[in-house]
């Protein structure tokens, strides 16, 4: 399901240049063996944000086989991104495909939780841009632990926001996902009346809300 209306969602996709050989094989492979991946018009939107914003460095929770990592490299052909990931075998992929793009020199892998590898990503920083998109529960935590390292007027992305359009339903059966709807929409709450950032949330892929800080 996607938050936009399935028919405009289509044709702002086919508008949407061909991704690389190495890009369109990662598609496939995330399709075929239920890797999540930003949805093409989200991931689209961050990356037009970001070539707007110009960051140095990026700092990214969540690695998965390194889809998003390669095309935030990509877009910022001048950044280094650093990303973490806890899962062994989506780490292990993520350096397989991303030892073979042109782009392999402006990643740094982290393997860890990211609720543990707080000391090893400050090392590395300070970052004009944190991108989150791990574990949806623990969305407020990392924003906490790494929001610190961010440099003076960078921007955090958060991706899943909307969760499908759920978090604006009432009534969620499955108690698993009414769980995480419930703790996206306290991420989000919270999220839009922070002190120290400015907040807008974007209908669009799986929603995107991109907090600049003050």
């Amino acid at each position: 399901m996607n938050i936009l209306d399935n028919a405009v969602n289509g044709y702002i996709e086919s508008l949407i240049k061909d991704r690389s050989e190495l890009l369109s094989e990662m598609e496939t492979f995330a399709e075929a063996e239920g890797v999540p991946i930003m949805e093409l018009a989200g991931i689209e939107t961050l990356l037009q944000l970001l070539r707007i914003q110009r960051p140095a460095r990026v700092l990214e929770i969540g690695t998965a086989i390194g889809y998003s990592g390669l095309r935030m490299a990509e877009a910022l052909p001048d950044a280094a991104i650093v990303s973490i990931e806890r899962d062994e075998n989506r780490y292990k992929q993520a350096l397989h495909f991303i030892e073979r793009s042109p782009q392999n020199d402006q990643l740094d892998i982290i393997f860890g939780d990211a609720l543990e590898t707080v000391q090893e990503a400050e090392s590395k920083g300070p970052f004009d841009a944190l991108f989150i998109d791990a574990a949806k529960g623990q969305y407020q935590k990392f924003f906490d632990l790494y929001s610190p390292f961010l440099a003076e007027g960078g921007v955090i992305y958060s991706d899943n926001v909307l969760f499908k359009g759920m978090v604006a339903e009432e009534n969620v059966e499955n108690k698993r996902i009414r769980n995480m709807v419930k703790k996206l929409k306290s991420y989000n709450d919270w999220l839009m009346n922070h002190p120290d950032y400015h907040t807008v949330i974007i209908p669009v892929g799986d929603g995107l809300a991109v907090s600049r800080k003050k």
